[in-house]
């Protein structure tokens, strides 16, 4: 026969492991009978997916140009000058500007913020050539 001690001693011992367990695993619950009920993690949903985010190009240094990107026709994004370059000067003509900002647009749409853009990206879309 266990002694009190010894029986508050396993009940300790049950509370402290079950503690670990939901520490450990915190997606997860413990049932009465000991075994693990996995809850399912519900993915937040993209607030920019069906948002409305227009473009505009902008005027910047040397006369060349940028883009703000607007989120329900408020600004998200200015950007006067090329993004991942040294300087204050924007790209050579809109219409490089223009592709850029819809590359970005794509990625926030995508939920992918901040929506950086590298020179990897600049060169694979062709705006640097």
């Amino acid at each position: 026969m266990l002694s009190i001690k010894q029986s508050l001693y396993r009940h300790f011992l049950a509370v402290l492991f079950m503690l670990f367990i939901s520490i450990v695993h915190p997606g997860s619950s413990i049932s009465a009978d000991g075994s693990v009920d996995k809850k399912e993690v519900k993915q937040p949903k993209n607030p920019y997916a069906n948002a409305e985010i227009t473009t505009k190009i902008i005027p910047s240094a040397n006369n060349t140009f940028g883009y703000d990107i607007l989120l329900y026709g408020r600004p998200l994004v200015h950007q006067p000058h090329i993004p991942g370059l040294p300087g204050n000067e924007g790209f050579s003509t809109k219409e490089r500007a223009q592709t850029v900002a819809e590359f970005v647009v794509k990625k926030i749409r995508k939920n992918e913020m901040p929506p950086t853009v590298t020179i990897e990206d600049l060169n694979n879309i062709g705006v640097l050539k």
